[in-house]
């Protein structure tokens, strides 16, 4: 028979002898492998907080868009009203024609950094772009400025000739050429520094003739053109090329010279680019009309406008809408050819319409003001127009 070991007792003196004192346990049972590690996890923790502090200063090669300020065309600015007119007779608006914009930052001299571009992937108000899209040549800022402001000082003169084109006041024009359109019919025809004064035995008065003149003959056709040359006229055969849109074109960049009959002024600070040509031009439609087109409503819009009255697409529709809505928007006229990134993308309490030229537009308007919108274009119902000669 086999002896069976009895089980220790707990007092039995194998038991080591402890340390006495209010932290004696915890000096006993603290293996030396926990400190080191504790001290490793405080390092790597600070580590870890030095990286992200890094990396939230580092440039990141992004742009961000977010919705900018607005502007109200028929209002102040700080430097007086956003548009005076001199020399007619103007009338008070009770509603506002707000110009909208996007606050752009980043660039290929001027990185964000990462902070700003995580939270604008979070944000559903603002793009975060690659810098290339924006930026597609290496070339400084100062040339992205310089042109910015050139085109919006082209788009204040596109917007008064088309108001006041679309109102019916003849702006006299004189049409100059800047060199022929490669692979038109005008090269080797027109050159550089001819005055166009005729088209198909029409006198060209304003811009708009020669748009005119262009959409009766149609493209392909082959137009007599009278210019002046050297002080001399001469007729010249171009035969017509023809635009994306199917309309006619004579082929020739030209740099037009107007003769307004009284001085219209657009002042705004800070706001660069042609994407506000639309509203500038709504605007001066709405001080020379005695009616008031907007009743009380705040319609807010953009888009670019040509001297024709075309209204072209812009950048940044969806903070555009968001910026309209914060101050008070209730109106949105946006370019149809932007129609794609607005569905979908429409600010609750919102109405976006489509518009394609200013005679649309100042209708819109008068439709709004009358409380008849039923058969205003929206984006979500609109069909491309007819081709239309430009």
């Amino acid at each position: 028979m086999r002896d069976v070991p009895r089980a220790r007792d707990a007092s039995s003196s194998a038991t080591p002898s402890l340390p006495s004192g209010p932290h004696a346990d915890d000096e006993a049972f603290e293996p030396a492998h926990a400190s080191r590690r504790a001290t490793l996890g405080a390092v790597a923790g600070f580590l870890t907080a030095l990286g992200l502090a890094v990396l939230a200063v580092l440039p990141a090669p992004y742009t961000s868009s977010a919705p900018g300020p607005t502007y109200d065309t028929l209002g102040e600015t700080s430097a007086g009203p956003l548009i005076s007119i001199d020399g007619t007779q103007t009338y008070p608006a009770a509603g506002e024609l707000r110009l909208t914009t996007v606050a752009f930052a980043g660039s290929r001299e001027r990185n964000l950094d990462l902070v700003t571009v995580l939270r604008g992937w979070l944000s559903p108000a603002v793009t975060i772009d690659p810098v290339e899209r924006f930026f597609p040549d290496p070339q400084d800022d100062t040339d992205r400025e310089q042109r910015s402001r050139q085109e919006m000082t082209s788009s204040q003169e596109n917007a008064t000739v088309a108001a006041l084109t679309e109102l019916g006041i003849t702006v006299p024009a004189t049409i100059t050429v800047v060199e022929p359109i490669e692979g038109t019919g005008a090269v080797g025809i027109i050159e550089p520094g001819d005055v166009v004064v005729g088209i198909d035995g029409t006198e060209l008065v304003t811009y708009q003739d020669l748009t005119d003149a262009l959409a009766r003959a149609g493209a392909g056709a082959t137009v007599a053109v009278d210019v002046l040359r050297d002080g001399q006229r001469r007729t010249l055969e171009v035969v017509a090329g023809e635009r994306p849109d199917g309309s006619a074109l004579l082929g020739v960049w030209v740099d037009p010279e107007f003769d307004f009959p009284f001085d219209v002024e657009i002042e705004v600070e800070n706001v660069g680019g042609p994407s506000a040509g639309t509203m500038f031009a709504l605007g001066i439609v709405e001080l020379l009309t005695p009616e008031d087109l907007t009743g009380e409503h705040v319609v807010a819009g953009s888009g670019t406008i040509d001297l024709d009255g075309t209204v072209g697409a812009i950048s940044g529709i969806r903070q555009k809408m968001i910026g309209a809505v914060r101050d008070g928007a209730t109106v949105f006229l946006a370019p149809a050819g932007n129609c794609d990134a607005v569905v979908g993308n429409v600010p609750e309490g919102l109405d976006v319409y489509a518009v394609e030229t200013l005679a649309e537009a100042r209708a819109t308007l008068e439709a709004l003001g009358a409380g008849e919108t039923d058969g205003l274009a929206t984006c979500d119902s609109w069909e491309p127009r007819s081709s239309s000669a430009r």
